[in-house]
């Protein structure tokens, strides 16, 4: 494959779709999608992808019916506790972004020693993303350059949209190169609204459940046939590409 993304981040969606079309319950639905999810970061490692970001919770997804959250936390903390040895023998580092502070507290004690397991992990960077959202993160970060005004380490003069990376989510790695949706949904959904200002789009009608390694090589095989222009136009890439 000539081009292969360097991170690339998943809106996993569909679970309850998949479900119903089968008789099954939600919760047999949020179950295959972490199956699916498996299946996902075993594609990324082996096609040697640096960084997977994957939106497992989002900030808007509390209001959905309270025995679907709660059965959503009990299979997030039996998945985090089956799978994070596994990550941790194929060298995947595991971070969570979001605000955990919201989780029962045994969630959060397997939050910190799967990161704590992992943090020196050199293979693929996965980073979870739970309770989390695009307008909450771009909102932290203006927080903390706010204190660093108030305390004088920092004039506003000195605000610009590298200083505003540095305060978001995910700031140490690539930006992502491409973005995937399933289901058949077209949007964004508040999910890492700075960091995705260039990212390529991939939007399926696949259900997440079935986003399987045809599926993902599919998305691959989609980026690999885009020219990414960042605002230049096909001349100045040509010769950017013969100056190489």
């Amino acid at each position: 494959m000539s081009s292969v993304p360097n991170h690339i981040v998943v809106v996993m969606d569909g679970n309850g779709r998949w479900a119903k079309q089968r008789g099954l319950s939600r919760n047999a639905g949020h179950k295959a999608g972490v199956e699916a999810t498996r299946t996902l970061v075993e594609n990324c490692v082996k096609n040697n992808i640096k960084a997977l970001t994957i939106f497992a919770f989002s900030s808007e997804n509390w209001q959905r019916p309270k025995n679907e959250v709660s059965l959503l936390m009990e299979l997030f903390l039996f998945s985090l506790k089956r799978e994070v040895s596994k990550l941790n023998k194929n060298k995947v580092q595991v971070r969570f972004i979001g605000e955990i502070s919201a989780f029962p507290s045994k969630l959060q004690l397997e939050i910190e020693k799967a990161q704590n397991l992992t943090r020196d992990n050199s293979g693929l960077v996965l980073s979870i993303a739970v309770n989390y959202g695009g307008r909450w993160d771009i909102v932290e970060a203006v927080k903390k350059i706010a204190r660093e005004i108030e305390n004088g380490r920092l004039t506003s003069g000195e605000i610009d949209h590298q200083l505003m990376a540095s305060k978001m989510c995910l700031s140490d790695l690539p930006a992502p190169d491409l973005f995937i949706r399933t289901s058949g949904e077209k949007r964004i959904s508040n999910f890492l609204l700075w960091q995705i200002a260039y990212t390529e789009c991939y939007f399926t009608d696949t259900l997440w459940p079935d986003f399987d390694e045809i599926e993902f090589n599919k998305a691959l095989q989609e980026f690999a046939s885009r020219d990414r222009r960042f605002g230049k136009t096909d001349d100045q890439l040509e010769e950017n590409t013969q100056n190489v």
